[in-house]
C-alpha cells in the first residue's frame, strides 16, 4: 500500500519549509501547526510527517509539547523525526500517542542507542537516511558522515530496521523533482522498499511511484503548500 505523508516541519512552533536544508532559507507557512495538521486530516490524509527541526538542530526535542498536543487534538497518524537521541524521548512521544519515531543523526552517532531502540519498538521506529552527494547527512543536514545510505541502511536492517525514508537534501524545498532514481535504486541494494522525500513537486511524478514496489510512500511539504499539488488529487490518485 502506497502511503502519503504531508510534511509539518516546525520551527519556534511554526510551520515552515526550508530549501535544501538550509535553517537560513526558512519559508513560514503556518502559524499554527495544528490547525495545518487537521486541514490535511480533514482532506484525508491517514499519516503526517513532522520535523522538530529545531530539535534536529540542538540534538534534544524543542517543539514536543506541541507535536504532543497534535497527536491529541488531531486523529491521524504520526510519525516524528529530530532531536530524538534518547529513549526517554522515544518513549515520551510513543506514550503521548505518536505512531512511529524516526531516527537519523543517533544512527550514525550513537549506534547501540538506534540498535536499542529497534529491539524494543521495531514496528515504530523508521530510519531517515538524508543524503548529501551520495553520503549520509546528520545533525540537522548540518553535517555530513562518511557512510552511504545503503551502507548505514545495510547494518540497522541486521538489527531490525524494516521503514526506511530517503531524502534527497539537494531537492528539498526546491520543488525540483524528487530523486526517485536513487531512492529506487537504494531499495533495491537493501532488499526493502523506502518512502520518498525531498522536492516532490507534480501529481505526475507520484502516480509513477504508485505501484512501484520499490518505494513505499512519499512525503510532500513545499508541494502542497504552495499548491502546486492538491492533496486531494494525490489521494484520489493513490486510491484509484
Amino acid at each position: 500500500m502506497f502511503t502519503v505523508f504531508p510534511a509539518i516541519d516546525l520551527i519556534d512552533g511554526k510551520c515552515v519549509r526550508l530549501f535544501q536544508g538550509d535553517y537560513d532559507q526558512s519559508t513560514v507557512y503556518g502559524e499554527d501547526p495544528i490547525q495545518v495538521a487537521r486541514s490535511f486530516f480533514d482532506q484525508g490524509a491517514e499519516w503526517l510527517h513532522v520535523v522538530d527541526l529545531d530539535g534536529a538542530k540542538a540534538g534534544h526535542p524543542l517543539n514536543q509539547e506541541l507535536i504532543a498536543r497534535m497527536a491529541q487534538e488531531v486523529p491521524i497518524n504520526i510519525e516524528i523525526g529530530g532531536g530524538i537521541r534518547s529513549m526517554d524521548s522515544v518513549e515520551w512521544y510513543l506514550e503521548k500517542g505518536i505512531k512511529r519515531v524516526i531516527l537519523g543523526s543517533s544512527a550514525i552517532s550513537d549506534p547501540d542507542f538506534c540498535k536499542k531502540v529497534l529491539q524494543r519498538y521495531p514496528n515504530a521506529v523508521a530510519i531517515g537516511l538524508d543524503v548529501k552527494k551520495g553520503k549520509v547527512a546528520v545533525r540537522g543536514w548540518l553535517e555530513v558522515s562518511d557512510l552511504s545510505a545503503a551502507e548505514l541502511a545495510k547494518q540497522l536492517i541486521q538489527e531490525g530496521a524494516e521503514q526506511f525514508i530517503y531524502t534527497d537534501i539537494s531537492r528539498d524545498g526546491a520543488l525540483k523533482g524528487a530523486n526517485v532514481a536513487a531512492a529506487e535504486q537504494l531499495a533495491e541494494e537493501i532488499g526493502k522498499p523506502v518512502v520518498v522525500s525531498g522536492g516532490v513537486t507534480t501529481l505526475d511524478e507520484i502516480k509513477k511511484m504508485i505501484g512501484n514496489h520499490k518505494v513505499s510512500g512519499a512525503i510532500i511539504g513545499k508541494a502542497l503548500y504552495t499548491k502546486q499539488i492538491a492533496l486531494s488529487d494525490v489521494l484520489k490518485a493513490v486510491n484509484d
